[in-house]
């Protein structure tokens, strides 16, 4: 078995690791690029949301570097990811490509499928359910820990003092998880990890604007969609903090520790606003928005697929939420045809609002809790 998966945030980075742990063969997605893109559109229905067509061109592109084996996991709710794993597999076929898919549901929705699968995975190894379970814990602690690496990259890159001492750390800190697979290790690698930044040079004083990023998991975290937004927007002086994150997604009983907060103390969160589950991450997007403005953000930039029904329902709330929380919100509509000069135009334009905002409250000096 060769596999690959999708290229979404930790995601390629945790099964890699679960791979190397069951000596199993992992192709590593490429890349996104221009091609991918115009592959998966030429292949797909119009009406196919942009996500689902990206990872159309994704799969192409991962089958044709020698992958046998397409794991990804099904949807909920009212949103047509739900129908990705079976449509994706069908484009695929008639496209003359010989493969396996594989889709998890969570182990919350079904324990007897999601065992099926594992063991469809695990074939041809010395790996028992036990085992698997365990290792799939590690697993899983050890994608929360690379996800730390990125919050804390983006809290403190518009304050450091030293050109790229950010990155190095950044670096370092990668390098320090890569090894680590016990529970121990793990353990000290996070350790040596919160070590290393702490060492990173800051001017805590430096003149600042706070921005929360919110949206379509793949569109919020993947840099080639977002115009690479927490850099770009550390460039122009803000602090930067996510509200999603892949390993959070993933975790299976409602604790997200990354972003810090339970899926109940999320929806009670999003309540007056949006009191029930709409698919997708309208929901949880909806939450960070209030608390974002909750905390003194100063601005919130919303990146969301063109057509996505979960997002385009949070954008009309964001509406609302931003006239009574009084905090400007930027609703981006992404999809093949969106041109990145006029995306940074639009955000230029946030950022000075924001700037003009803060000034108002007269607290150049904020720095959100995410920073340290």
């Amino acid at each position: 078995m060769r596999m690959s998966v999708p290229r979404v945030g930790s995601l390629h980075y945790m099964v890699q690791d679960f791979c190397r742990r069951a000596g199993i063969g992992f192709v590593e997605p490429p890349a996104y690029r221009q091609d991918t893109i115009e592959r998966g559109v030429a292949a797909s229905p119009e009406h196919f949301c942009f996500p689902m067509k990206v990872l159309i061109g994704s799969a192409m592109e991962s089958l044709e570097a020698g992958a046998d084996t397409l794991v990804t996991v099904a949807g909920y709710g009212a949103c047509r990811f739900n129908y990705f794993a079976e449509l994706e597999r069908r484009i695929l076929e008639r496209e003359g490509y010989e493969f396996q898919m594989i889709a998890f549901d969570s182990p919350r929705d079904s324990v007897p499928d999601f065992y099926r699968n594992l063991r469809a995975v695990t074939r041809g190894t010395s790996f028992h359910l036990p085992r698997v379970v365990k290792e799939l814990s590690l697993v899983l602690d050890k994608g929360h820990v690379f996800d730390e690496i990125t919050k804390k990259e983006i809290a403190i890159r518009a304050l450091e003092a030293e050109d790229g001492a950010v990155d190095r750390a950044v670096r370092d800190s990668r390098a320090l998880l890569a090894d680590a697979f016990s529970k121990e290790e793990i353990a000290g690698a996070r350790a040596a990890i919160a070590s290393r930044f702490e060492e990173v040079p800051l001017e805590l004083d430096r003149p600042h604007v706070s921005i929360g990023v919110t949206g379509e998991i793949m569109m919020a975290i993947e840099p080639y969609f977002n115009l690479d937004i927490e850099r770009w927007l550390a460039r122009k002086g803000a602090v930067v903090e996510r509200s999603i994150y892949m390993s959070d997604l993933m975790t299976p009983f409602g604790r997200n520790p990354v972003q810090g907060w339970t899926d109940e103390e999320m929806e009670r969160t999003a309540d007056p606003y949006l009191c029930h589950e709409v698919g997708g991450h309208g929901q949880i997007n909806v939450a960070a928005a209030v608390d974002y403005a909750r905390r003194g953000f100063d601005a919130i930039v919303h990146f969301f697929p063109f057509t996505c029904l979960p997002e385009v329902i949070a954008k009309t709330i964001f509406v609302r939420l931003s006239s009574e929380l009084k905090i400007p919100v930027l609703s981006l509509s992404i999809d093949e045809q969106t041109g990145r000069a006029g995306m940074q135009t639009r955000l230029e334009a946030l950022l000075d609002l924001a700037w003009t905002t803060k000034r108002k409250k007269g607290s150049d000096h904020f720095l959100h809790s995410a920073a340290r």
